[in-house]
């Protein structure tokens, strides 16, 4: 597993071990169990708000637009992660290649920083919805959706292809265990023989600014949208404007929460235990509430998936 000796005795990583959560083989089962069924309904429930923006007219508006990119996101983003923890659970080789490693590594960054900004688009969606109803059709039209939905890709690759790439430039040679369930960044250049710590701030800065440049247009954009809605005359109409925007709120709160334990400290000064599970709530948990979300408090939603069950067992 350690790759070929060389001359000055030092040895060439060629794969990684991936320490995972160090369970007894029974609580690993268990949880492969759990983490099965988790994955089939992230993705089910994901798929299906894909489905839904796509087939019913009702949905097909920027704000659905922008829920069909997190899914469409989320599926690639759990994808990337949870496939190989399910497999080093129950498998005794707990392997992953050097290119496999380096691709989940860059597949982790750049979906996470994809939902990063989306977020703040979502938010900004709803500020002008709310803030300037008459010129929303006019400011959110097909162009602007897409043009924002492209700036977020590439913004998002632009931001992650350069720490791994210099992560590709460095020298393995010594363990090559790391202690996590997945190839994280700063785990995996710790492992290095070359000098990291210019790495390491450039890992934290690229991540603080995609956090908290996004953090700061959703804040602000429901500052706005508060400040709107308690100026508005009937309790009526301040509970339907807010109910428009409340799973979106609840879907920021959850994942801000869980970036900002991430990413607020340097690597370095973060507990492994907490970060794995930070790391779970991120790539598992999260991907999995948001359909749940958005469907259990959003009557259009459910409306357009009563519909299209209607409708397929007519066909049946």
């Amino acid at each position: 597993m350690m790759g070929t000796r060389t001359q000055n005795s030092t040895t060439q990583v060629t794969e990684f071990i991936l320490i995972g959560f160090q369970l007894p083989r029974a609580m690993e089962l268990f949880l492969f169990s759990l983490l099965l069924v988790v994955l089939f309904f992230t993705l089910a429930g994901n798929l299906m708000i894909i489905t839904l923006v796509c087939v019913d007219q009702r949905l097909q508006t920027p704000m659905y637009f922008f829920l069909c990119n997190l899914s469409f996101l989320e599926v690639f983003f759990v994808l990337s992660i949870t496939p190989k923890m399910l497999t080093n659970l129950v498998s005794m080789n707990k392997s992953i290649s050097f290119l496999g490693c380096v691709i989940q590594c860059y597949s982790y960054f750049f979906f996470g920083t994809c939902e990063i900004i989306i977020i703040a688009v979502m938010a900004f969606d709803r500020y002008i919805a709310i803030c300037h109803p008459l010129r929303y059709t006019i400011i959110m039209n097909g162009r602007i959706c897409v043009s924002l939905v492209l700036g977020y890709w590439i913004a998002s690759f632009m931001s992650s292809f350069l720490p791994i790439f210099l992560l590709g430039q460095l020298s393995f040679c010594s363990s090559n265990v790391i202690d996590h369930f997945f190839c994280d960044y700063a785990p995996l250049i710790q492992l290095s023989c070359n000098d990291v710590d210019t790495l390491l701030r450039l890992e934290s800065s690229l991540s603080a600014l995609m956090l908290l440049s996004s953090l700061c247009v959703t804040v602000v954009s429901y500052v706005y949208i508060i400040v709107t809605i308690l100026r508005m005359k009937t309790s009526g109409s301040r509970k339907k404007t807010f109910s428009t925007c409340a799973s979106h709120l609840t879907v920021a709160s959850i994942f801000y929460g869980s970036a900002i334990f991430m990413y607020s400290l340097p690597s370095k000064g973060r507990s492994r235990d907490a970060q794995k599970a930070v790391a779970v709530l991120t790539a598992v948990v999260t991907p999995l509430l948001n359909p749940f979300i958005y469907t259990l408090r959003n009557e259009k939603v459910k409306d357009a998936f009563r519909d299209c069950l209607q409708r397929h067992k007519r066909i049946l």
